[in-house]
């Protein structure tokens, strides 16, 4: 599989533009606020100024027999659809709201000609719980928990899991999942202890419990837990009194133990 050839789909790889932070945010609000034909001009320049990123994207399924161009409309219509979902309020760059999508779609097409076979009713499954997901996100313009796509579809959360874990293609450990261009994260950098399957539902409810939290309550405990601060210069930072700062740990703290049970 080659992706260092001069064109995908008739495109001129070499000549990709890539846009910048700000004329991001600018087309965003023009394709909000804009009239018809300004948020279509928009659009497209959003998504012409974003095709490298999908060629960035499509070149970590190198080596699985796939066509080149198909592989790259499919990552296309991901990055459309991150387009039209993106919310710009938020605190985030879009290509790293835009990767999972454009991976998520590339998988989907992946899956429906995987040879690996699975049970019909985990498919079935998993087709409703993916077309709940994405009822919710564009009904909120957020990914949803795995608890909402459960109850969307009205089965246990485990089951939700099971299914779409099932479904994912397979990736070797040594595939890299992120790189800021001095760092390299693999997948083998992100696997814990696999022999308990316990454990893995319990990170899922961690994750699903801190979701839960309020954007103050996560602040905090990011400040805290995983940058090291005492609860001193975490009051000063975003401007409270120690004792509140004190009380939201404490009371984020609880909240998670009783989502996940404990």
């Amino acid at each position: 599989m080659i992706y260092n050839k001069v064109e995908i789909c008739g495109v001129n790889t070499s000549k990709l533009k890539v846009l910048s932070e700000q004329r991001k945010k600018e087309l965003f609000r023009t394709i909000r606020d804009g009239s018809k034909e300004e948020s279509e001009q928009a659009r497209e320049e959003m998504i012409a100024g974003n095709l490298k990123l999908v060629l960035s994207v499509i070149q970590k399924f190198a080596g699985r027999g796939e066509n080149p161009d198909d592989l790259f409309q499919v990552g296309c219509i991901g990055l459309m659809k991150a387009i039209d979902h993106f919310n710009p309020e938020l605190d985030v760059r879009f290509s790293t709201y835009g990767v999972p999508m454009i991976i998520g779609e590339v998988r989907r097409h992946l899956r429906d000609y995987s040879p690996l076979r699975v049970s019909r009713s985990i498919k079935d499954t998993a087709y409703k719980a993916m077309q709940a997901k994405e009822r919710i996100i564009s009904e909120t313009g957020r990914e949803p928990t795995i608890n909402e796509i459960a109850s969307e579809i009205e089965t246990a959360p485990e089951n939700v899991v099971i299914a779409l874990e099932a479904i994912v293609e397979p990736i070797s450990i040594y595939e890299p999942v992120y790189s800021d261009g001095s760092d390299t994260v693999y997948v083998m950098d992100t696997l814990g202890d696999r022999t308990d399957d316990r454990k893995w539902l319990e990170n899922i409810a961690l994750r699903e419990a801190v979701g839960n939290l309020s954007e103050r309550e996560k602040k905090i405990l990011t400040m805290r837990y995983l940058r090291g601060k005492t609860q001193t210069e975490v009051a000063d930072e975003i401007g409270i009194s120690q004792a509140q700062v004190s009380r939201l740990e404490k009371s984020a703290m609880l909240r998670i133990r009783k989502d996940m049970g404990e």
